[in-house]
């Protein structure tokens, strides 16, 4: 969890292609989901940041896509 209270995380890769490759793994999720991350990509970094806009803060459904993210890498 970050200082604004949001789930954060960052996944480390070996280039920019495959922080990319899993950044696009997360969107095509997100668009199934109708929930979608924020996504900070660099070369060999993917940070990933969840929360529900609507309320401003957390709910299960940022657990769930958090569980769901983490099992793709």
């Amino acid at each position: 969890m970050n200082k604004a209270g949001h789930l954060y995380k960052e996944f480390r890769f070996d280039n920019f292609i495959d922080a990319m490759t899993f950044a696009n793994q997360i969107a095509d999720m997100a668009e199934k989901e109708a929930h979608h991350p924020n996504l900070t990509i660099t070369w060999g970094l993917c940070i990933v940041e969840i929360w529900t806009h609507d309320v401003g803060g957390l709910t299960e459904n940022d657990f769930i896509l958090a569980a769901k993210i983490g099992i793709l890498k």
